[in-house]
């Protein structure tokens, strides 16, 4: 059985779209693999099996009389009131962040009780809404 010319090339095209295909396909994965960042809380942390390689998210409140400052590091401790995490940060405070507030710390475990933090997303309240939104809703509600 022969194939026509015009088949072979299309049947040539089709394979190279597939392998190219393939390869971005997988390109993707991996990448996507690799900047997944999962959040835990303090609960869920002692709750693993094993300590996570890669960063991870660690989320609760900033235990009242925990935070300690040397020089630019800061040592606080991370709670969900039932479990601690002890957290060390080198850096710069974010201007939100303060003990009874909630933190979100990005970085690494080193065991289920000490957590190296590169980053810290201090949150704000909850019922925080930007002025600009909530001037609409109050002209809004006028009309």
């Amino acid at each position: 059985m022969m194939f026509s010319k015009s088949a072979k090339n299309r049947l040539k095209f089709f394979i190279l779209l597939l392998i190219s295909a393939s390869i971005i396909i997988f390109f993707i994965y991996n990448n996507l693999k690799k900047n997944t960042v999962y959040f835990y809380a303090p609960q869920e942390i002692k709750n693993l099996s094993g300590v996570p390689a890669n960063k991870v998210r660690l989320g609760g409140l900033v235990k009242e009389g925990s935070l300690k400052k040397n020089n630019n590091t800061y040592i606080f401790v991370i709670t969900d009131l039932k479990n601690e995490i002890l957290v060390e940060y080198n850096g710069l405070l974010p201007n939100l962040f303060a003990e009874g507030k909630s933190a979100v710390v990005e970085g690494f475990l080193r065991d289920k009780k000490y957590f190296i933090a590169s980053t810290i997303l201090a949150k704000h309240d909850e019922n925080y809404m930007p002025p600009e939104v909530a001037n609409a809703l109050k002209q809004k509600k006028s009309k």
